[in-house]
């Protein structure tokens, strides 16, 4: 008799299909960290039948003529769980979608999940309104999600304990493409026999520190004359760097390229011989992780980072990189000088990092974290925090 129980009870757990829904105003083709994170989430899930998309990007959720804005999510969100049996809900954005899933559930008997990646978070408390709702979200919610450990101890110091809270930082992708003929066309358009080459690429905002590295370079080029500094992206600070160069009369050994696409970006990757980003924060925008620091590192290139925000998942200093105080600017011109004369330090951060991003940043692994977290107790395994 016992024997049958467990038989049936084995049939009916493999019968059960556990169905998962992203709900987020970014997702691919949106760009950007969070979007990225997200379509990465969707393209490794394990069971790709049982993961499905709400997304903004129809303006389907969002409407600038109704308030509140969010509140066709309500019904979106209503409709696809009941079209598709959703069971758990992933929350990409506590702040409004939360608010709709805090509301839905207990209605329509689905669990969710927040997923918090840093500015989100602190965004949701500004203001008293926004902290109370913030609270009753996530104390609701059955995870917490943090794309960094920065961010998941805000969340434990805001919530006064640890408790459903995990880590699950963005994977990376485990090879970059390199076009051998763009790389030689690089090379000899830009001139960079004899360079040595530092290179920073991402949207320019300020917290990103390229202001600090110009800075540095008047005392860096008395120590290393052939450095080139290459800036790699557009954004709104874009043009004070230019002032700052101009300023700093740095033109002879700073490149700027606002518009390049992923074949030049993994070409200035290769040619390259130092990534640097000294990443720092400014009141409530900081960085929440770093992707192009593993980027960097899966080219083999050592990098400098600015030891703020959530960078410490990505970058261990003196293992993958060298950590900065991205105020400092002495501490960056430091680094700076320290990377470029020591030939063998580079190959060994850059070896470590590379080894490091392959082994402990795989997409499919990073995404497994998360689908074991909100698997039915009889399938669960190990949580991955």
């Amino acid at each position: 008799m016992i024997i049958l129980i467990f038989l049936v009870v084995i049939l009916t757990f493999n019968f059960h299909i556990m169905k998962t829904l992203l709900f987020t105003l970014e997702y691919p083709p949106f760009h950007g960290g969070v979007a990225n994170y997200y379509g990465n989430l969707v393209k490794h899930w394990p069971k790709p039948k049982e993961i499905f998309v709400l997304d903004n990007n129809g303006n389907q959720l969002i409407k600038d003529w109704v308030w509140p804005k969010w509140l066709p999510a309500i019904w979106q969100l209503k409709k696809e769980i009941k079209k598709n049996k959703i069971n758990h809900v992933l929350v990409g954005q506590i702040l409004p979608l939360g608010t709709v899933a805090f509301l839905l559930s207990s209605k329509m008997g689905f669990k969710y999940s927040v997923i918090l990646h840093g500015m989100d978070f602190s965004f949701a408390c500004r203001s008293p309104r926004k902290r109370w709702l913030a609270k009753k979200i996530l104390k609701k919610a059955e995870n917490i999600i943090c794309a960094n450990s920065y961010t998941g101890k805000l969340g434990e110091n805001f919530l006064g304990s640890r408790e459903k809270i995990v880590v699950v930082n963005p994977g990376i992708n485990d090879r970059i493409t390199h076009n051998a003929y763009r790389i030689t066309q690089i090379k000899e358009e830009f001139n960079l026999k004899d360079k040595f080459i530092f290179l920073t690429v991402g949207r320019l905002v300020k917290r990103k520190g390229v202001d600090m590295v110009l800075k540095s370079l008047p005392e860096v080029l008395k120590a290393i004359p052939n450095l080139l500094y290459v800036i790699l992206g557009n954004g709104p600070e874009l043009e004070n760097i230019k002032n700052h160069v101009s300023e700093l009369k740095l033109e002879k050994n700073v490149l700027i390229i606002n518009k390049a696409d992923d074949e030049e970006k993994n070409g200035w990757l290769e040619v390259s011989d130092v990534f640097i980003m000294p990443a720092r924060k400014i009141k409530d925008d900081f960085e929440g992780f770093g992707i192009v620091y593993l980027e960097a590192n899966l080219a083999g290139k050592p990098v400098i980072a600015g030891d703020s925000g959530g960078v410490r998942d990505a970058v261990i200093d003196g293992l993958n990189g060298l950590l900065v105080n991205p105020e400092n600017k002495k501490e960056i011109t430091a680094a700076v000088i320290k990377l470029a004369r020591d030939k063998n330090l580079r190959k060994e951060l850059g070896e470590r990092g590379r080894e490091r991003a392959l082994k402990e940043f795989n997409w499919e692994k990073q995404i497994g974290k998360i689908r074991n977290l909100i698997l039915p107790p009889f399938e669960k395994g190990d949580r991955g925090d």
